[in-house]
């Protein structure tokens, strides 16, 4: 694979192995076992390699999916002597959500690296607000939202996403008796949508296992943006039908995040694990990334790269997101 910091100036990054790839996607599309959660509180991590203590990497799952898709990344962090927390994402609504996470953050002692996927993006940008135990911000194909923005409006301000007319609305009783609604990706698109570079048969797997999502998701507006005070890493996937490249972009530049770019689909770390840990690595401050085109970027500096040509699974939304809330295109199978 490559990577670039400037116009025509590449060098070459370590490959993923192609064993630990299918692994990570075969692991993440049954739903296996997630990495530890912060049950208690987490004690910082045994001193690095340049004497400082290791961050905990706290790593945020996105829609429709569970803490089994960081598999591959937590392994590898977790080889390096990193401490990793994947908590489980409610997909109740990003107030409710952000508390949660919020909540898992203050059970953990020393620095943090706070990870977000997709809507764990929007999740991670609100925790994160006000807490000083988080030294950085990560986000793999991710939605970043500002302070009042919705998820809804910003995943149709580009074109770009499939998603909208590929999801199912189901009725349920919210926990206060009232009415309420979920959001899946239809069995029938999934594969199309979703994992068009996976197996069918594995495709038909993770619909049958995907999670659903709350439509209050996509209408509330965030109450903070972490990214605005904390240094902030972007993962953008140039093939992401889920959420729209274009934005993924548009929120790196308004962030002045340290960017890269991968030729994958939406699921980055399924597909990318290799890369994905090397950037958190990046944002953690490791060592092993001194030498790399990451690491000498500089706080709040863009740089634009590309990597690879593997794509991965996608699992999470983009543009229509409003009107599916609102039920005027009539989703569903």
């Amino acid at each position: 694979m490559l990577i670039s910091n400037r116009p025509g100036g590449f060098r070459s990054l370590s490959r993923s192995r192609r064993g630990y790839a299918l692994a990570a996607a075969l692991t993440a599309a049954v739903c296996g076992a997630a990495a530890p959660a912060a049950a208690e509180m987490v004690s910082p991590t045994a001193p690095g390699e340049d004497g400082g203590v290791r961050p905990t990497v706290v790593l945020v799952h996105g829609a429709f999916a569970d803490a089994s898709c960081w598999n591959g990344v937590a392994e590898r962090l977790q080889r390096r002597g990193y401490t990793v927390v994947a908590p489980a994402n409610p997909l109740r609504g990003l107030a409710v959500d952000s508390a949660s996470t919020a909540e898992v953050l203050r059970r953990i002692a020393g620095p943090i690296v706070l990870v977000g996927h997709a809507y764990g993006g929007a999740v991670i940008s609100s925790a994160a607000a006000g807490n000083p135990q988080v030294r950085s911000l990560v986000y793999i194909s991710a939605f970043m939202p500002d302070r009042g923005e919705a998820l809804g409006p910003l995943g149709s301000r580009f074109p770009g996403s499939e998603l909208g007319t590929a999801l199912r609305r189901m009725p349920v009783r919210n926990a206060d008796g009232g009415q309420g609604t979920d959001l899946y990706i239809q069995d029938s698109k999934f594969h199309d949508i979703a994992a068009a570079d996976r197996p069918t048969a594995s495709a038909a797997v993770m619909a049958a296992s995907q999670r659903p999502v709350s439509t209050s998701v996509f209408e509330e507006k965030a109450t903070a943006a972490a990214w605005r005070t904390l240094p902030s890493w972007v993962l953008v996937a140039g093939r992401d039908k889920v959420i729209a490249p274009d934005l993924e972009r548009f929120q790196a530049r308004r962030a002045h995040a340290h960017t890269i770019e991968v030729n994958s689909s939406h699921m980055a770390m399924v597909s990318r694990p290799e890369t994905v840990t090397r950037l958190i690595l990046a944002a953690a401050g490791d060592p092993s990334t001194a030498d790399g085109p990451l690491a000498s970027t500089g706080t709040r500096t863009l740089v634009l790269a590309v990597i690879g040509s593997a794509a991965g699974l996608t699992v999470f939304v983009g543009g229509g997101l409003v009107a599916a809330a609102r039920g005027r295109n009539g989703f569903g199978r």
